[in-house]
């Protein structure tokens, strides 16, 4: 009997290496049931190759995968409950939309019938309804992006994963699909892991998000705990903009020694504060950051709501002063390696 306290993905120690490169270098992470969870990080920081051994496409080179209460650690791909959603989609050009997604039901030798209206559900359940008879090629990047997902979703996997599927489109089409793929991920209610480079993405869609860095995870957390609260240099610096003080800059706006972030909209522009020179004004539609060297030694950046049209609240060359919120100012835990540096 399965264990439903069991949470839906459970790794331990999880290792990979190619060769000298160690491309995953022990991770332990558990993921609920139903949960939308994302894998955030920058190229080669070893988002991918997990995703990949979850899926069965690598083999681990130590640790364990377990799948609800079944460890899956050495088993092919097509023997774990999962489906996967790449960048590519890897559509059928040849097949209709309803050929493509009832596909993998047809491998399996399931029912003529029951495989119509299966791919009906799926179809419906990313709002595709009357599409079955079209090909591919007639459809829009976002139309085809929910082919895929249907196709992985008919074959009813306890876990979706989700390779960067939005990569290949367009920005506008891109933030239409992540509040798309949020609803579908409510209304199927099966989990979710979603790989992504892009920190829009991870912090608009996710119930969590765990931030990699170098094989690592640096941080987990809801995208306000991660945000809002970075355990690291790097994951302020990733996750975002992050304003950093170090140094003697931290000594002299802060009194004292440490690292400190502050993010760019929590910082106003007023009568009083910490001194600085605009550097740079741009501005952009919503927004107009502001670019400013502050006497104390680092430059960092402001962003200011452009609440009224006309000109920008200050220009470049002019004298302001910058103050935040005593709660707004996040210090950072730096590692014995990054203190020693420092």
């Amino acid at each position: 009997m399965a264990d439903h306290s069991a949470p839906a993905i459970r790794l331990t120690g999880l290792r990979k290496s190619f060769g000298a490169v160690e491309a995953v270098a022990g991770i332990g992470l558990e993921i609920a049931d139903g949960e939308f969870f994302s894998m955030l990080g920058p190229s080669g920081s070893g988002k991918t190759t997990v995703l990949r051994m979850i899926a069965g496409f690598d083999l681990p080179s130590a640790g364990t995968v377990e799948l609800g209460d079944r460890d899956v650690t050495r088993l092919a791909p097509f023997e774990r409950d999962v489906n996967t959603v790449f960048q590519d989609y890897a559509l059928f050009p040849h097949l209709s939309v309803q050929q493509n997604v009832e596909y993998g039901l047809r491998v399996r030798g399931v029912p003529r019938g029951e495989r119509r209206e299966r791919t009906e559900q799926a179809l419906a359940s990313v709002r595709l309804e009357g599409f079955g008879d079209r090909r591919p090629a007639a459809m829009s990047g976002g139309q085809r992006q929910r082919v895929a997902l249907a196709r992985a979703l008919v074959n009813r996997p306890k876990v979706l994963l989700l390779d960067e599927p939005l990569g290949a489109l367009d920005l506008k089409l891109r933030e239409q699909m992540q509040v798309e793929l949020k609803a579908i991920q409510r209304e199927v209610g099966i989990t979710f892991v979603f790989v992504t480079h892009d920190q829009d993405e991870a912090l608009t869609m996710s119930d969590r998000v765990a931030v990699f860095d170098a094989g690592r995870i640096a941080q987990v957390g809801t995208p306000e705990q991660v945000y809002e609260r970075p355990a690291s240099p790097f994951v302020a610096g990733f996750v975002g903009t992050s304003n950093l003080f170090t140094g003697d800059a931290a000594r002299t706006v802060f009194g004292r020694a440490g690292t400190f972030s502050v993010r760019p909209e929590k910082i106003e522009i007023g009568p009083a504060g910490v001194p600085g020179t605009v550097a740079e004004v741009i501005y952009a539609g919503p927004v107009t950051r502001y670019v400013v060297d502050l006497d104390a030694g680092n430059r960092v950046v402001v962003v200011a709501p452009n609440r009224h049209s006309g000109a920008a609240l200050v220009e470049r060359a002019h004298r302001v002063h910058l103050s935040w919120r005593d709660e707004h100012v996040v210090e950072i835990p730096t590692s014995a390696k990054e203190t020693a540096d420092a």
